[in-house]
């Protein structure tokens, strides 16, 4: 299940995660984030919960976490292992660059 995580909820939900996360920074007016929404839907259902988790952060409400990871371009995918960033892509990744991203 994608989680929407917010400032108050990241490090719960991302940086002590016991697998790897794959955050996505999106927003609601951009048409690519969308897109990227629809990819992430699709491949949530494929993972296991041992395996991977996905966590959407909305950069319109979250500035300060956008900030924080050097967010400048939407979407962006970053993913936390063991409570570190380890990968970061910029636009509208398919399923097999999700997989490879997070080591799948």
């Amino acid at each position: 299940m994608i989680k929407h995580v917010t400032e108050s909820s990241f490090e719960k939900e991302v940086l002590q995660s016991k697998v790897p996360v794959l955050v996505d920074f999106w927003a609601a007016w951009c048409g690519p984030c969308r897109i990227q929404g629809e990819i992430l839907d699709a491949f949530d259902k494929s993972l296991k919960d041992t395996e991977a988790s996905i966590c959407k952060v909305d950069v319109d409400n979250e500035q300060n976490l956008a900030m924080q990871f050097g967010v400048m371009s939407i979407p962006t995918m970053m993913v936390f292992k063991d409570g570190k960033p380890v990968s970061k892509q910029v636009g509208v990744r398919n399923e097999s660059m999700l997989k490879t991203m997070l080591g799948l």
